[in-house]
């Protein structure tokens, strides 16, 4: 299973969770974003974060091509 898999069925996961408890997925993805952003900040500067996430705010649009793929 490849770590995007893994994410995909974790996040599944979690908003069968959440759902069950009476939270929406839309409150799930952004208490799940805060957790991220914790995750990064153990090794990574907030420019690297902030590029990261303006990377992913630019390129939101599935049916652009990008002009190169991040690892």
């Amino acid at each position: 299973m490849s770590v995007y898999a893994l994410a995909r069925t974790v996040m599944q996961q979690a908003a069968e969770q959440a759902q069950a408890q009476g939270y929406n997925e839309q409150l799930l993805a952004r208490a799940l974003m805060s957790e991220v952003i914790a995750v990064y900040k153990r090794e990574r500067s907030n420019a690297d974060i902030a590029n990261e996430l303006a990377f992913l705010a630019d390129n939101l649009d599935d049916d652009i091509d990008y002009a190169f793929m991040r690892p």
